[in-house]
């Protein structure tokens, strides 16, 4: 693929079984806030963003992701795109067309290589946001989404043949290989991470916070509430971002971040980290130990929702 045509990640669509518990919690303590509503499907913004919303939620009977979203510059970016993917034997869902979801726009979709559906628009009604203020400890806006791969290498790939993402650092130890890819479409360090699992499925949906101190308050809230915190609080190495990790009511894995770092893409140079030091996955020392239960808790359930893609 020549040149970028992707811009930033835009929302992550969820369905579940239980829509009003995973309302509640998503425009109660986790802080979005709802914006729009029509037949169990809601739409939620984050009040620091652009972004029309962030977080969609559907009513279904399985618990599956039904897509990510990213953004392009413009409607010829995103003909370009398909054309590009046609060329390549991507399968598409959707021709170009018009957006029928909130801010409208331009755009289709199509499957990745694991399966999931993706979704590419341009021309996006802007949201009317604000600044998130001192010890206001909500959402600024959507950070990044990590997805489980059974085929670590081939899904990363995929994404910088088709979709133009670059590789910025690799976690990696001694008996388990590589175990992530952390991946860009600008200079923040990764938009999108891949994890090797057992089965294709969501990993965790991030969300940046306005500052450390707002990020602790949002923590300590999440806690407060009863809502299992499986690891944090800490600040990883890949990415220099700290983070506080949750269980939403279904079972998805939903993080606090900030300070996610910006790079020089001209000098950038991936590291490849051994996350079975400590400091890799905690510089501060502050997060309870990575186990196998923290890891077990971020492969998800089988996303029985994929399309099965042909090999690539």
């Amino acid at each position: 693929m020549n040149g970028r045509l992707l811009t930033h990640l835009r929302h992550v669509d969820l369905a579940v079984p239980d829509y009003d518990k995973q309302l509640d919690f998503y425009s109660g303590v986790w802080g979005l806030t709802k914006v729009a509503e029509d037949s169990d499907i809601s739409f939620l913004a984050a009040e620091g963003s652009p972004e029309q919303y962030v977080v969609r939620l559907r009513k279904a009977d399985e618990k599956r992701l039904d897509l990510v979203s990213y953004g392009a510059a413009s409607p010829t970016d995103v003909d370009t795109l398909a054309e590009q993917l046609l060329t390549g034997d991507v399968r598409l869902i959707s021709q170009p067309g018009k957006v029928d979801t909130p801010g409208g726009g331009y755009g289709f979709r199509f499957f990745d290589v694991d399966g999931r559906t993706i979704e590419v628009s341009a021309d996006v009604g802007v949201r009317q946001h604000r600044k998130i203020e001192e010890k206001e400890a909500i959402p600024v806006k959507l950070s990044h989404v990590v997805l489980n791969s059974p085929d670590l290498n081939r899904t990363r790939q995929w994404y910088e043949r088709h979709l133009g993402f670059a590789l910025s650092d690799t976690l990696s130890s001694p008996h388990m290989g590589e175990v992530m890819h952390f991946m860009r479409i600008s200079n923040q360090h990764h938009s999108m991470a891949i994890a090797q699992g057992p089965h294709t499925a969501l990993h965790h949906v991030s969300f940046e916070m306005r500052g450390i101190d707002e990020y602790m308050r949002g923590s300590g809230r999440v806690m407060r509430s009863g809502y299992q915190k499986i690891w944090g609080p800490g600040r990883h190495m890949a990415g220099d971002n700290t983070f506080t990790y949750f269980l939403d009511p279904h079972g998805n894995t939903v993080e606090y971040t900030t300070e996610l770092e910006m790079l020089d893409e001209d000098t950038w140079h991936p590291h490849v980290y051994d996350f079975s030091q400590p400091e890799v996955t905690d510089q501060w020392g502050t997060a309870n130990p990575m186990n196998e239960l923290v890891a077990k808790e971020s492969f998800n359930d089988v996303d029985r929702g994929v399309f099965v893609a042909p090999p690539v």
